[in-house]
C-alpha cells in the first residue's frame, strides 16, 4: 500500500499537474493526504487510496554534508 509519509516530504505522482509540474509536498496527513505542488503551489486533497494508485515515487531529503 502506501509508505510512511511525514509532512514536508516531497512526492512524485505519475501524471503531471496542467502546470507542467510532478512534484508534490505533503502538507497534511490523516484520512486524507493534503499535498501542495511545487510549481504553482495549488493544494489538493487525495485519499490514501487515490494517492497510493498516483504514487510513483517519494523523492529523498537532500543530504545536508555542509559540516
Amino acid at each position: 500500500m502506501l509508505t510512511e509519509l511525514a509532512l514536508e516530504d516531497v512526492v512524485r505522482l505519475r501524471k503531471s499537474h496542467p502546470c507542467g509540474s510532478t512534484d508534490w509536498t505533503v502538507v497534511r496527513l490523516g484520512a486524507d493526504i493534503g499535498l501542495e505542488c511545487k510549481g504553482c503551489g495549488r493544494r489538493v486533497l487525495l485519499s490514501r487510496r487515490e494517492l497510493a494508485r498516483r504514487l510513483k515515487c517519494v523523492i529523498p531529503p537532500e543530504s545536508e554534508t555542509s559540516e
